[in-house]
């Protein structure tokens, strides 16, 4: 279960202030690269300027909600703002990850040239499709040589690997951010559903990576069990929500959640997959909102306790 008060992610031994004025100073560096004021900068991620002006300053923290629209409006990665990439603080290191049941290793985009590349390569997959990516085309996005691209990643493979790893922890750190501030069950659920629905330019590009992954999976035994492990963990997300929903009155009493859980994710799924080959205002095409309202009456009519009664005009 989420908590609902906000934990900074610290270094090791590293106060907890230091924490929030590396995430201020982060926050600082978006506001910047979006090169407007800091009164629209609010008014576009829909905060207060003088909360903003406090939190900038350092008088005051931002939250965890704010953080993840911030990140959404502005494109950013929401694990870097948050300060939860580790090694983030030490760009020039580039860690290797031993992957789980295969015995091999793979960068992990931590920070510095390697988080660049990565990010790179990301774009480029959701631009392009994987195989359509070269390497000349990452080193030329990242301004360098294929040699540094191959020190960091010696095999399109590995790059692979890699950038399923950062889109799972990318994804992760997200729904946390969103979430973390829920009221209840029901709330958290409608938090994680938005979440998935792509609106924006990002959520977009998320989709587009992920619908590439999914052909990749079933190819790949590393990326395969990647992609499982990342299913596994994402229906238990959804399923805890609902049992605590259960728990708490507003869904129906005898739910499976882990039923609700697969059924939802696969209708998420396959809504998604609708919107991304619809072009958008065609007529007949699955929109967005389409998509958004579809799941939003599913909940309500496969889980919610009491139906809302619907308003007369």
């Amino acid at each position: 279960m989420l908590n609902m008060c906000v934990r900074w992610p610290t270094m090791q031994n590293e106060p907890a202030d230091t924490a929030a004025d590396d995430v201020a100073a982060r926050v600082r560096e978006v506001v910047a690269a979006a090169g407007v004021s800091q009164r629209e900068f609010a008014r576009r991620v829909v905060m207060d300027p003088s909360k903003l002006s406090r939190s900038l300053g350092g008088t005051r923290r931002f939250t965890a909600a704010e953080l993840a629209r911030i990140a959404d409006t502005a494109g950013a990665d929401v694990g870097w703002l948050m300060g939860s990439l580790p090694g983030s603080r030490t760009p020039a290191a580039a860690p290797v990850r031993r992957t789980r049941d295969t015995g091999t290793t793979a960068a992990a985009p931590d920070g510095g040239r390697p988080l660049q590349i990565v990010r790179e390569a990301v774009r480029l997959i959701a631009e392009r499709g994987f195989h359509a990516v070269r390497v000349a085309d990452i080193a030329e996005a990242c301004a360098t040589s294929t040699a540094t691209i191959h020190y960091h990643f010696p095999g399109r493979d590995d790059l692979l690997e890699a950038a399923v790893r950062w889109c799972m922890d990318e994804d992760t750190a997200r729904r946390a951010a969103r979430t973390a501030e829920a009221h209840n069950a029901a709330d958290e659920l409608h938090q994680l559903i938005e979440l998935q629905v792509p609106y924006s330019e990002q959520q977009r590009r998320q989709w587009l990576v992920w619908v590439d992954l999914w052909a990749q999976a079933a190819r790949s035994t590393v990326v395969g069990r990647l992609h499982v492990d990342y299913y596994r963990q994402w229906r238990d997300t959804v399923a805890d929500v609902v049992r605590r929903g259960v728990a708490q009155g507003a869904f129906r009493p005898g739910t499976d959640p882990e039923g609700a859980a697969l059924r939802l994710t696969a209708l998420i799924d396959g809504l998604a997959a609708q919107v991304l080959a619809s072009t958008p205002g065609a007529v007949g095409g699955t929109s967005a909102e389409d998509m958004h309202g579809a799941l939003l009456d599913h909940v309500a009519t496969t889980l919610l306790h009491v139906r809302p009664t619907p308003s007369r005009a």
